[in-house]
């Protein structure tokens, strides 16, 4: 086939209709597993994309959008020969996704898509090597542009039709947060009914803490719903595995014998973090969650140590573990059995002093929280009385063990239950 009939087609990417503002290049990452790129900005972005030919390239500008570094270039293998960043002007970032000679992708299923404003995600999903490639007769310096399409529909996670960032939500959060200067927080809320959501800083990349604890729960439920794992089996605590921090495992002697429904109980409710690294150890270590996490859509959740990770090094981000929250809402990830036993144990989180001290009577949360002495975090899923659903997910750094921190996300907490709990006059036809 001629590689001029190489034809990108585009399913969707967010646009959102708010006036696009100045903005910034947060962070960009390919995964070569699956052929995925990510692109995530500090504010909302109206992207435009083309295909240049010879070599082919996709190129992706994002207008009103800053980069505060020079031209980056990066090799990703035999099929995307290179990746480059850089500036068109003082008010334009570029990615240009060249592919190696010879190869190519299957138009139809070429996926660039956004789950909100601030990110995008680039999919190759069949990139194959051309049989035989034939000259184009097109001239490489023709830099011939073919607009690349764009739609203004995207699913959130995949699974949640997303709608419009809250304007009210977000003026009054800046307003917050401008009262706490000391504080950097990332966070988003998605209001599951209409997809409407606040997003500040969600995909900035945070210490996990103890949040990481909520996916590593739902990579275990899944290997109960695939028959290699039993919940009632029972797991020996050898020495390697004990650790300080929160949680009494940790005076217990190596060697004890703890059920896997009370070790993974423990790990969630009391945040224990011997628990926990017993339960990454029964699921086959670091590099086999972090697998798990990447097909789920993870891009910045990694398990990099064991617990108690004290200097930070597992790292997610508010809206990475709000994806999360939606594909279990969704029921994507597990079982109806499954779904009802972990939401059931994350509803006995013992912290009650983050998110759930902003909720209105009656309200209730699924939810994991965080704590380091430098960033405090909390993430769920909550039911109000009457019967709206929202996810939540947030993280503050913080000077270390400032109690501000909880403070803010408390108030946070608050306004966006207060918002979401007026009701709402529907609109005419």
């Amino acid at each position: 086939m001629r590689l001029r009939l190489f034809l990108f087609s585009v399913v969707s990417i967010v646009l959102l209709s708010s006036p696009v503002r100045a903005s910034r290049l947060e962070s960009w990452s390919f995964d070569t597993a699956q052929n995925q790129l990510n692109i995530t900005t500090v504010s909302g972005v109206k992207p435009r994309a083309f295909l240049i030919q010879n070599p082919t390239r996709l190129v992706i500008d994002l207008p009103g959008t800053q980069l505060n570094t020079n031209t980056v270039r990066k090799n990703f293998g035999s099929t995307v020969r290179e990746i480059r960043v850089g500036k068109v002007d003082d008010n334009t970032t570029r990615l240009v996704v060249e592919l190696a000679p010879g190869y190519t992708v299957d138009p139809n299923k070429l996926l660039l898509q956004g789950d909100s404003s601030t990110h995008w995600i680039v999919k190759f999903p069949s990139v194959e090597r051309v049989q035989n490639p034939v000259d184009n007769n097109v001239s490489s310096s023709s830099e011939e542009q073919i607009p690349v399409s764009v739609s203004d529909v995207s699913l959130f996670a995949g699974v949640v039709p997303l709608g419009k960032e809250i304007p009210q939500l977000r003026s009054q959060v800046q307003a917050l947060a401008a009262r706490y200067r000391s504080l950097d927080a990332g966070m988003f809320f998605l209001d599951l009914d209409t997809g409407n959501y606040l997003d500040l800083n969600g995909e900035k990349v945070f210490p996990a803490a103890s949040t990481i604890k909520f996916p590593i729960l739902v990579a275990l439920f899944q290997e109960v719903d695939a028959g290699r794992v039993k919940l009632n089996e029972t797991l020996v605590m050898r020495r390697d595995l004990i650790t300080g921090g929160s949680g009494e495992f940790q005076y217990k002697r190596a060697g004890s014998r703890f059920s896997l429904i009370e070790t993974v109980t423990k790990m969630i409710t009391i945040s224990d973090n011997t628990a926990t690294n017993m339960v990454i150890d029964r699921l086959g270590g670091k590099a086999k969650l972090n697998q798990r996490f990447r097909g789920w859509g993870l891009q910045n959740t990694v398990v990099r140590n064991l617990l108690g990770d004290f200097k930070g090094t597992n790292t997610t981000s508010a809206k990475d573990l709000v994806r999360l929250s939606a594909l279990v809402a969704k029921n994507q990830l597990l079982t109806d059995s499954s779904r009802s036993k972990v939401l059931d144990i994350m509803q006995r989180v013992h912290n009650t002093k983050l998110l759930p001290a902003g909720l209105g009577k009656g309200a209730v949360i699924a939810h994991k929280t965080g704590t380091l002495g430098i960033v405090l975090g909390d993430a769920g899923i909550i039911q109000m009385p009457s019967g709206k659903r929202y996810l939540a997910g947030i993280f503050v750094r913080r000077p270390f063990n400032d109690l501000k921190a909880r403070d803010f996300i408390n108030q946070v907490s608050r306004i966006v239950y207060g918002y979401l709990d007026q009701p709402r006059v529907a609109s005419k036809p």
